[in-house]
């Protein structure tokens, strides 16, 4: 299949609706029917501002970031980037061209 790689990159504090905004995105992608999706907490890193942030254990809560990824259908890819238009999320995101399949794959696939 053709489709593409989608990733967004959000603060762990970060909420939409009173929900971490990773998870908010987690939920939307399932309740659209999107197959799967996956988020990842950064051990380090540094976005526009330059600033290094880091994993430590006295580190205030909310200050890494959240890798929010999806391997999709273009079609799927922006019916997602709709929703998030429409409520007006602001979110850095990538999106790659990506060919994609199953191996092996059971009768439901």
């Amino acid at each position: 299949m053709e489709g593409c790689f989608l990733r967004f990159y959000v603060h762990e504090g970060h909420r939409h609706q009173q929900t971490l905004l990773w998870e908010w995105l987690l939920q939307q992608a399932n309740q659209m029917g999107i197959r799967g999706g996956s988020a990842f907490r950064a051990m380090a890193g540094f976005g526009r501002h330059h600033i290094v942030h880091e994993d430590h254990f006295f580190e205030l809560a909310g200050s890494l970031t959240v890798e929010v990824e999806f391997i999709v259908t273009d079609q799927e890819a922006e019916r997602l980037l709709q929703r998030l238009r429409q409520e007006k999320v602001r979110a850095f995101y990538a999106r790659i061209p990506a060919r994609f399949d199953v191996l092996n794959p059971d009768p439901g696939d």
